[in-house]
C-alpha cells in the first residue's frame, strides 16, 4: 500500500494535476502578436486625430478672427483701412499685438495673419505650429473658408 502511494505521488509531482491550468508559450506568443497588430492600426489613426484636431484649431481661430474684422468693417462704415495691418498674431505674442485688442485671440499653436486687400476685402491666413506644411486661408471676397494646404 506504501508502495502504491509512492508511485502515486511520483506520478502526480511527474505529471501535474488536470485541474491545473495555464497558458502555454504559444497561447501567450498568440495574444501579444494579436495585440502587436491592435497597436499598429490604432497609432496611425490616433495620430490622424491629433493632426484633424490641430486642423480644426486653425479653422476655429480663423473664424473667431474673420469675426471680429468684420465686426470692425461694420462698425467704420465697410471699411477695413484703420483696422491695424497685422504681421502675425501668435498664441504666445498675442497680448501685445494691435489686433489683439480688437479681440483676435490665437489658440497655442496657432499664427493667424490678417492682410488688408485694399480698404473693403481682408485675408486672413492660419497656420499650425505642430502642423510642419500647410496652412489655412480666409478670404473676405469669397466669404469663406479654403480647405486646408500643404
Amino acid at each position: 500500500m506504501l508502495r502504491k502511494s509512492l508511485a502515486e505521488l511520483d506520478r502526480r509531482r511527474k505529471n501535474p494535476d488536470e485541474k491545473q491550468k495555464g497558458f502555454t508559450l504559444i497561447e501567450l506568443l498568440v495574444v501579444i502578436i494579436i495585440i502587436g497588430i491592435l497597436a499598429a492600426i490604432a497609432i496611425p489613426v490616433f495620430l490622424n486625430q491629433r493632426s484633424s484636431a490641430w486642423k480644426a484649431s486653425v479653422a476655429s481661430d480663423l473664424k473667431n478672427a474673420a469675426v471680429v474684422v468684420e465686426t470692425y468693417g461694420t462698425s467704420h462704415n465697410g471699411s477695413y483701412a484703420l483696422f491695424p495691418d497685422t504681421a502675425a498674431i501668435v498664441a504666445t505674442t498675442s497680448a501685445a499685438s494691435a489686433a489683439s485688442s480688437l479681440g483676435i485671440r490665437a489658440s497655442a499653436g496657432n499664427t493667424i495673419t490678417v492682410t488688408l486687400v485694399g480698404t473693403t476685402a481682408y485675408t486672413i491666413v492660419g497656420t499650425n505650429s505642430n502642423i510642419s506644411v500647410g496652412s489655412q486661408t480666409y478670404n473676405s471676397a469669397t466669404g469663406g473658408l479654403a480647405p486646408f494646404t500643404p
